[in-house]
Order: structure tokens, then sequence, then C-alpha cells
């Protein structure tokens, strides 16, 4: 415990100890996007560590402010990539949301909105029965319509859904079988993505495929848990992350992959989360361990390589993905390794577009203000086509884009490496 600190606080809020790391330096505040916006000290990590040691010492009461500002954490952590103190900003927000949940009674609207959310999306079978009318309507080209005459709130909702015919190039299945000493690939499918963008689960596994990989399957994809610990249901969480580690272990994959990219970092941080349980914390710790990401798998194999394709792309970093797990370099080296494309750099490309999870189902108005100005970096690149490696990122993304009229295509990258590829086998066949 850092000098000079409670021997312990007076309500278990978080961590107690965790918020000694932070000195108070400030240097996070332009890294978070929602102080980006309000310039309220308040709501930047800064101001919320403060209000959630005023809860933990008792100085200060959960009420409806207290709670509006750690509702407003987009939980993107990019105040951890520029904190020098090493200051665990994600487990603190996660834990004094759990708080929150527990000893707050948010309003009716509010709470059905998060219950539904919470009961529809971590459940792929639940998901696809909602979305049924949606796809229903749209086959029958009534999605405009629909969109003109709904409330605003659920206009919002569905203007996040990509179409049902969202374009995407799947990758054909490598004719080639893996040497006998291949490592072994797990893709964590997602609860979500499986829903809204199979396509990117589908060539993220062609695609390692092809690169020489064994890919191995879950008998069921459950939920990674990463919902449950951004909204506050801890208990959740780690029913979710057993049942993962378990599958995991007996799968005996060498490296597990997300196409989405908080998936990614719930997991990689399942050794912390189940550091506590008897039965599963070496296995946590080693499952933990296995997280990689799908650019830095391509750019290790030797049989890998990306044909000719000539265009202008620009990268978005998504939050978990840069932050979280830190990688920024690889999926910009495997762009660059493509013959003809030009990669421009996007402004305050690590900064959050708004979609975090379900934060943009919940705090529309700061997600839109972040998708705007995602959106303006984007059109000041004049790139062709926006890559990144989270399917929220592409659907708040591409939403925003289509409010503006611009015409960069969104695509994720294993979507996007698909196409190149499949360009060139096209290009031959019209050659013959």
């Amino acid at each position: 415990m850092a000098a000079g600190s409670p021997s312990k606080p007076v309500r278990n809020v978080v961590d107690y100890d965790l918020l000694f790391d932070c000195v108070h330096c400030g240097l996070c505040l332009e890294a978070c996007p929602t102080y980006a916006i309000s310039r309220s000290e308040m709501d930047s990590p800064r101001g919320r560590i403060y209000l959630m040691k005023a809860l933990a010492d008792a100085r200060l009461e959960l009420d409806a402010d207290a709670v509006r500002h750690l509702d407003l954490c987009l939980g993107c952590r990019g105040c951890e990539t520029a904190c020098p103190s090493g200051v665990h900003y994600g487990r603190l927000i996660e834990d004094a949301r759990t708080y929150v949940e527990a000893n707050y009674s948010r309003g009716p609207l509010d709470a059905l909105r998060r219950r539904l959310i919470g009961a529809i999306f971590p459940y792929p079978a639940r998901l696809r029965a909602i979305l049924a009318p949606l796809r229903l309507l749209e086959s029958a080209g009534l999605r405009p319509a629909l969109e003109a005459v709904a409330p605003r709130s659920i206009r919002a909702w569905i203007e996040l859904l990509p179409a049902s015919s969202r374009p995407s190039a799947i990758l054909p299945e490598p004719l080639t079988e893996p040497s006998s000493g291949a490592a072994t690939v797990l893709v964590h499918r997602g609860c979500v993505t499986q829903v809204l963008a199979n396509s990117e689960n589908i060539n993220t596994e062609r695609l390692l495929m092809a690169a020489g990989y064994r890919v191995a399957h879950l008998e069921a994809t459950r939920c990674c848990g990463a919902l449950d610990l951004h909204s506050g249901n801890r208990a959740r969480a780690l029913e979710f992350a057993r049942a993962n580690v378990r599958a995991i272990i007996r799968s005996g994959a060498d490296s597990i992959v997300s196409a989405a990219s908080g998936c990614s970092t719930a997991v990689a941080e399942y050794g912390v989360l189940l550091k506590d349980d008897a039965e599963l914390a070496a296995d946590a710790r080693i499952v933990a361990g296995k997280i990689t990401d799908l650019s830095a798998l391509l750019l290790a194999s030797e049989r890998f390589s990306l044909p000719e394709f000539r265009c202008v792309v620009t990268y978005h970093d998504a939050c978990h993905l840069a932050h979280g797990l830190g990688v920024r370099d690889a999926p910009r080296k495997l762009l660059r390794s493509i013959p003809g494309l030009e990669l421009v750099e996007l402004g305050e490309s690590d900064m959050c577009c708004g979609s975090a999870g379900s934060y943009n189902l919940t705090e529309p108005e700061m997600a839109r203000a972040l998708a705007r100005r995602k959106a303006e970096n984007i059109a000041a690149t004049a790139a062709d086509y926006v890559v990144l490696a989270n399917p929220g990122c592409e659907f708040q993304i591409a939403a925003a884009l289509r409010r503006r009229g611009a015409k960069t295509r969104v695509m994720h990258l294993a979507d996007f490496l698909a196409m190149v590829i499949n360009a060139e086998g096209a290009q031959a066949r019209e050659s013959r």
C-alpha cells in the first residue's frame, strides 16, 4: 500500500490500493475521449479516480451525478497508454461499475435498456431472433422507411446495424493441408460478431489456414464476458470466463485470436479475473498467455504473402487492441506489405470512435459526438478504405460516414485481406 494511505476504505468500491498508483499528473486528460468532448475534469480519468476514492472513503454519496460521470467513461483505456505511473484504470472502472449496479437504483427506462442489452447481446440465438423482423423488412426494401418513421432513439440503434447484404468477400478454403507440426490457432467467434459480421470470423480462420496454421474450433462459443465487465455484471462475467477457460484448455490450441479486439482483451485478462478461483486460476493464466493478433500470426508465417492491390488505406486503432493488448505496428506492417497500397496515417487514430461495446446504445449522444470526430479525421485522409480490427468500430464508423455522405469504405482487416486475395484470383481468371 502506498505510504500515507488509509489502512482500509469505508466502502468496498474498488481495489483501494490501486487508487494510489495515480499521482494526479493529468497526462491522461488529453488521451480521454470524454474529456476531449466535454472538457470537464470529472469526465477525465483523474476526475473519476478522485470520485472513486471519495466514494470509497464515504466522503461522497452514490447519487445520480456521481453515477453519470462513471457511466460516461468508455472504458477505452487510452489513459493507460498515456499514464507514466501504470495506473490500472480498466480494473478500477470495472470494479466501480460493479459497485454502482449493486448499490444504485436507475430510472425505469435506463434500467430496462441496460437489462435488455444484457439479456440479448451475449446470446447469439436471442440476438438473431430479435433481428429477424428487421431482416424481413430489409429484404422487402422497407428498412429506409422504417428508419424514417422510427423514434430517434430507435433509429439511432437501427443505423448502427450493418445491412444483411453487407458486402464481404469470403476466402475459399485452402487446398493445402497444414504440416504435421503446424501450430494450432483457435478463433474465438464472439457472440455479436458471429451474428452481425461472421465473414470476419470465417476469413480470419481461412487466412490462418492459408498461412499454414491448423485451426481449432470450440463446440459452442460462449460470450467472453467483456460486455458484463464493462456494465458491472461481474458475476456473470466470471461464469462466462470459467466456461471459456475450460473449453479453450480442452481445445489444445497454441494461440487464440478474435475478430473482436474487445473479446481478445477480455480473454487476455482471465488470469487476473480468475486469480482467486482455486480450480481454474492456473488454467486461466495459461489461456490469457495464448492471446495474440491475426496480423502478428500472418507476419510470422513464411507461407503467407499478399498480392498487389492499388488503393489508399487508413488504419483505425481499435481501443482494446491498441491500449489493452499494445498491438499497433503489426497491422500497419501487414498493410504496407501489399504492393501498390498507400497507407495514410489517421489523425487521432487511437481515439475511441464511441462504439465501446454497448456504449453507443446506452450513451448515444457522446458516442455520436466521438463518431463525428472520427469521421472528420477519416475524411481528411481521402482514403478509399479505413481498415480496423473490431466489428463494433466498423458499425459505428460506417454509420458516421454514411451520415456524412462519405464514400470511404469501412472494412475489418480480415475482410479487407480476403478482398485483396480474391481480387487477384478474379484477375487471374479473367486473363485466361
